[in-house]
């Protein structure tokens, strides 16, 4: 699955008309190294380390750090062999909790295993960082540690969601509760490339979220935004605005919103998979009926969930960074944090952000300033 997937990549790079010519291109052939924050989510250490394990199978050229608190984490690699023998441990004295105010992490928990393992990535020990911990503290260390690429005026959490088509780039997801017209097209900008390393796509098509598909609809800044993109060199790609029910129908490989719209519109998507689910469950249980139709349709009810496993989507990308940070849900399960670092490998082997720069260099001032 994992060389299926490096060859899509691979084609999606090459055949790209914002990307550097093939003799620019990178695509790294050397062992990527991980740093995870072994400390971070609700279950950590002990579901970190499984998770880790699930992935480094997955990915036996990969190397990691496991950061945290040595104590704690020694005696569970230890029944982890395989991954014992690619990974190292790095001490941290101190662990983000989940309700710390970012501001306070960022003065007094600097020696935190989520600091340590971003730092790692600024110094370049790592490749990638990933955490399951704190999302503000986390994007707080890594607009510190990290900043912006050049040309990127503020990075965006970007992640894929599942449609009736296939899957879904959606940024922003809560970095910025308000945005400019700039800032849009910029995250149009990485979402394109998000969409060609990770996805495979090799001409995504993009949107701009929207209350209609009428180009005289919405607030002043999506139809400033969407005048820029359709006049600058994304125009190929650009489709215009969709709605909430487009998205959930697959009508765009990326949608572009802020941070505030696309954090509710997520959330009301997962309150409405968790209610059709529980509906469900009731409705099959409510009679002898119910239960022997649910005993017949228990394949067909097995492939739903496969295709909506929150899981296998799990892993939001902090984009727009001089590095790679991967956020994990706080409540996922091991193999929901091993996609969470599918995702980094993914960044890292696809050298996403050389991506974005040049897809930066190629728009130039056709982006508003």
């Amino acid at each position: 699955m994992f060389a299926a997937r490096a060859v899509i990549i691979a084609v999606a790079i090459l055949s790209t008309t914002l990307l550097p010519p093939a003799t620019e291109l990178f695509f790294m052939d050397r062992q990527p190294t991980i740093a995870v924050d072994a400390m971070g989510g609700d279950r950590a250490p002990e579901l970190v380390i499984r998770g880790a394990a699930l992935a480094s199978a997955r990915h036996p050229d990969a190397r990691m750090y496991l950061v945290g608190d040595s104590d704690r984490i020694k005696p569970l690699l230890d029944r982890q062999k395989a991954l014992r023998d690619r990974c190292d441990i790095v001490p941290a004295a101190s662990s983000v909790e989940a309700d710390e105010k970012p501001s306070l992490a960022l003065r007094n928990k600097m020696d935190s295993s989520m600091a340590l393992a971003i730092e790692a990535v600024k110094d370049g020990t790592a490749d990638a960082a990933v955490s399951a911990g704190n999302t503000g503290a986390l994007m707080a260390f890594a607009v510190k540690f990290l900043e912006c690429l050049p040309g990127i005026h503020r990075p965006a959490i970007a992640a894929t969601i599942p449609t009736r088509r296939s899957e879904t780039v959606l940024l922003d997801m809560g970095a910025n509760a308000e945005c400019e017209d700039s800032h849009l097209v910029q995250f149009a900008v990485m979402g394109t490339a998000f969409a060609r390393v990770v996805l495979g796509r090799i001409e995504p098509e993009v949107r701009l979220l929207n209350i209609g598909q009428e180009r005289g609809k919405g607030r002043a800044v999506i139809r400033q935004a969407d005048e820029h993109l359709r006049k600058g060199p994304l125009s190929n790609h650009y489709r215009g605005y969709i709605e909430g029910d487009g998205v959930a129908a697959g009508e765009a490989d990326v949608v572009v919103t802020d941070g505030f719209t696309g954090n509710v519109m997520l959330k009301t998507a997962e309150g409405t998979a968790k209610l059709c689910s529980h509906y469900l469950r009731t409705a099959l249980r409510s009679s002898l009926g119910g239960l022997m139709a649910g005993v017949l349709a228990r394949p067909a009810f097995q492939t739903l969930r496969e295709k909506l496993d929150p899981r296998k989507h799990n892993g939001a990308i902090l984009l727009g960074l001089n590095g790679v940070t991967v956020k994990s849900h706080g409540g996922t399960d091991a193999l929901g944090f091993a996609h969470s670092i599918d995702v980094a490998y993914d960044m890292v082997r696809g050298d996403v952000n050389q991506h974005i720069l040049a897809a930066i260099r190629e728009i130039g001032e056709a982006a508003p300033a």
